[in-house]
Order: structure tokens, then C-alpha cells, then sequence
């Protein structure tokens, strides 16, 4: 199954995907909750697909403004260095422990939406990575059972101005820009994707391939970040883990390779579908804004 979140006549939403079709889940609303993070709350997506189905309203996809996949999560879980390959390129150690930093929820940009360069630096990287949206309340949670607290999984950029992450050793700053991080197009139910272990991971920038990997390179398992994740925080429905960028990032490129005004960049992942934004600088999206 997929869903997704989106705005239709103003009002933000979420629905159910048919092929290029979508069914609006408001009527369903009262039942399940008015947005996807409630739906998960509730777990209730499977009752929704049935649902939609039988009773939803279709609406072509390409008519409707998406949002990122949860556009409200009460947690976003960063992990660094956590594929081989990255971890080869940056010239450090192999991590004994997930490396976890945040993201706040309004620096997040969906599948189709803006990522913006901010005025205060030229150094805007990409970062293709798997988000890992979590189901239910996990806490204490082991690895052998931590796949039964997966919803869903989708794209992510992690988008990170490089200076700013290095100003100090705390990551945050730089990865926290107003939509930087893209997240979407749409949550696929764990048990469409199954093992999340063997997927294919690519990261194109105007077409050209700058990243390109599976899941199995990564140096701490989905399972093994959420038995860590959950052992120092209780995650909830709606909860994202992101779990991480491949090798080939701009910054660790000679020379960098930086995104710019006008860059379209993709992230796709099999399974999944594929993440696209077009770059743009702050004062164009401001004056976007305005108008």
C-alpha cells in the first residue's frame, strides 16, 4: 500500500495511492484520524485502504500538492556515517554507535517542492538516504523484533549546508535550513517492501549519477537503529529515521560538487519510487512567497 499527505482546496490532507490516482481519506477522517501520522496512531491504515477502495473519490495525482510524507513527525532521527563507503570517503573510523543528530519537521520539502539554497552559504549538498517511518509506541524495543514497528519507508535528501554543519562538532545548524530535506513522494508499507536490507539506492543530479548503492552497505541495520533509538528515546507513530547517505555526497568530491539554483535532483530507491526537487535560492522562494 501507499499514502501520501498533500493539500487539496487549501486543506491538508492524506489519501490513499492507486497507480496515478489518489483518494482523498478526509471522509474517513473521523474514524481514523485527520492526518497520516493519526492514521498510524490509530493503526488504521489497512481500514483506509479498504476504505478508499470502496467509498474514495479518485483524484488524478498530478492535481494535487504534496507534502512531505509526515508532515508533522514528533521526531526526525538523523544517522551519520553510516554506510561503508561514506565512512571511506570522510577518512574516519568505523563507528562503534549510531552517530544520531535531528531535524526539525519545517525543514522538510516534498517530492516535487523546493529545496532551497539559503542566502548565507554556496555550500548546499545532497544526500540520498532511506527514511524509515515508524508504526507504533517502540521502546526497549530488540533488534530481532524491531521490523514490527516499521509502517512504512520513502526517499529522503538529506539537503546540508556543509558550513554551517561544521562550525562545530554538532551537526544540527547545517541540517536544518527551511526546506532542505525532501521526503517523499509517498509512505510504502513495510510488507510491500520487506527486507529493507537489499534496496538499491541512486542519487542523480541533473540526470548525472552521483550516488549509487544498496542498503546493505550500511554499517547499522534499520533494525539495529531502531533497538538503539528506542533504547534512549520511546518512538511513536509518525517517528522518522533517516537513516543515512551512501557514498559520493558533493562535499567529499574534489573538486565539490554543490547544488545550485536550477539543479534538479533525485533520489530514487527500489521499491520506493523516486524523490525529485528542482534547487532554488532563498530570495527567489521568498519572493515566490509574497506573491
Amino acid at each position: 500500500m501507499k499514502f501520501i499527505s498533500f493539500l487539496r482546496e487549501g486543506r491538508a490532507t492524506y489519501g490513499f495511492v492507486d497507480g496515478d490516482t489518489v483518494i482523498d481519506l478526509a471522509p474517513f477522517a473521523a474514524k481514523a484520524g485527520a492526518t497520516l501520522k493519526a492514521a498510524l496512531e490509530r493503526g488504521a491504515l489497512k481500514e483506509a485502504a479498504q476504505w478508499a477502495q470502496t467509498d474514495g473519490v479518485r483524484i488524478a495525482l498530478a492535481d494535487v500538492e504534496l507534502l512531505p510524507v509526515i508532515p508533522d513527525p514528533g521526531k526526525i532521527l538523523c544517522v551519520g556515517i553510516n554506510y561503508l563507503s561514506h565512512v571511506k570517503e570522510t577518512g574516519r573510523e568505523i563507528p562503534k554507535h549510531p552517530m544520531i543528530f535531528t531535524r526539525w519537521a519545517d525543514s522538510q520539502t516534498p517530492h516535487g517542492g523546493p529545496i532551497v539554497r539559503p542566502a548565507v552559504s554556496e555550500k548546499l549538498d545532497f544526500e540520498g538516504e532511506l527514511a524509515v517511518i515508524i508504526g507504533r509506541t517502540a521502546r526497549h524495543v530488540s533488534r530481532g523484533d524491531a521490523l514490527d514497528f516499521v509502517a512504512g519507508y520513502a526517499c529522503y535528501n538529506d539537503g546540508s549546508v556543509r558550513d554551517w554543519q561544521k562550525h562545530t562538532i554538532q551537526f544540527i545548524p547545517g541540517k536544518n535550513f527551511p526546506s532542505t530535506g525532501g521526503f517523499g513522494p509517498c509512505l510504502v508499507t513495510a510488507d510491500e517492501v520487506g527486507d529493507p536490507s537489499g534496496l538499491a539506492l541512486t542519487t542523480r543530479l541533473n540526470g548525472a549519477v552521483v550516488q549509487q548503492a544498496n542498503t546493505d552497505d550500511l554499517i547499522f541495520s534499520v533494525a539495529h537503529l531502531i533497538e538503539y533509538c528506542s533504547t534512549f528515546t520511546e518512538l511513536h507513530a509518525g517517528d522518522v529515521i533517516i537513516t543515512g547517505t551512501t557514498g559520493g555526497a558533493g562535499a567529499f568530491r574534489e573538486p565539490p560538487l554543490w547544488m545550485k539554483a536550477g539543479d534538479v535532483v533525485e533520489v530514487e530507491i527500489s521499491k520506493l519510487g523516486v524523490l525529485r526537487n528542482v534547487v532554488v535560492d532563498e530570495a527567489a522562494r521568498a519572493t515566490l512567497d509574497v506573491a
